[in-house]
């Protein structure tokens, strides 16, 4: 899956999770599963303990991270 389409998987709405970026069809902030990632949880269990989740979710949000710390917002 190209970067610019796992990207796209990644949302913001003022309304949602108090406008931070989110994956598309779930309340899950870029930043939690970051923070999973961060603690040591492999991406099949952060999958099992948010099953709405997936795989190119998972990667979205590090996509999302890569691109905002170069400075160019993805969105």
């Amino acid at each position: 899956m190209k970067k610019n389409e796992l990207v796209s998987r990644i949302v913001v709405n003022p309304d949602i999770m108090a406008g931070k970026p989110i994956i598309k069809g779930t309340r899950l902030a870029v930043e939690h599963v970051l923070d999973l990632l961060s603690e040591g949880m492999s991406i099949e269990e952060i999958i099992e303990e948010h099953t709405q989740l997936t795989k190119e979710g998972v990667l979205a949000c590090i996509s999302f991270a890569s691109s905002e710390l170069r400075g160019r917002s993805p969105l």
